[in-house]
């Protein structure tokens, strides 16, 4: 275990609230992302969504993106960017919501980076973060057990590797 996962109410794509305790008894993998990315998010995305589209769908795993970009991802912007990728009703969650809840939950509790970039340091008016692109699994009982380089060729076997071990568990 590398982490426990702290305790969050977060805004889901439907306008749902979502809770840490809403993942209990499932693993889970997590990012974070923004819909007006202009670098890596997209293939992020498109990464976990192989990833989901390789399980059944009775296995009992969630994913998990959470928004950089607070301010712009509203749940009907993070709506439309999951059905450009296909993600699934029920199986993934694209949340929300305001930059502080954002900020403890990801940086504070996932120990993921989301940084503001200046201004002066942007290729683009859209690149307006600096974020982490790793994966992170957490298991049934909300620790973070495991990361991945979402780049990393390897990447889905590692993955399938480390959920096998998680989902054995009791």
């Amino acid at each position: 275990m590398l982490f426990q996962v702290p305790p969050f109410a977060l805004t889901n794509q439907y306008g749902e609230q979502v809770t840490r305790d809403d993942f209990r008894g499932q693993a889970w993998l997590v990012d974070i992302v923004f819909t007006r990315c202009p670098g890596p998010c997209a293939e992020m995305t498109r990464r976990m969504a192989d990833l989901q589209r390789s399980l059944p769908q009775d296995t009992a795993v969630q994913f998990v993106s959470l928004t950089a970009d607070p301010g712009h991802d509203t749940p009907a912007i993070f709506k439309a960017w999951g059905e450009r990728f296909g993600v699934q009703s029920g199986r993934w969650q694209l949340l929300g919501g305001t930059k502080r809840q954002i900020v403890e939950v990801a940086v504070q509790g996932l120990k993921l980076t989301t940084l503001d970039k200046e201004e002066a340091a942007r290729t683009n008016p859209d690149d307006l973060f600096i974020h982490s692109t790793l994966f992170l699994l957490v298991d049934k009982r909300g620790r973070v057990r495991s990361t991945f380089e979402s780049d990393d060729p390897a990447m889905k076997q590692k993955f399938f590797a480390a959920l096998d071990a998680v989902l054995r568990e009791k």
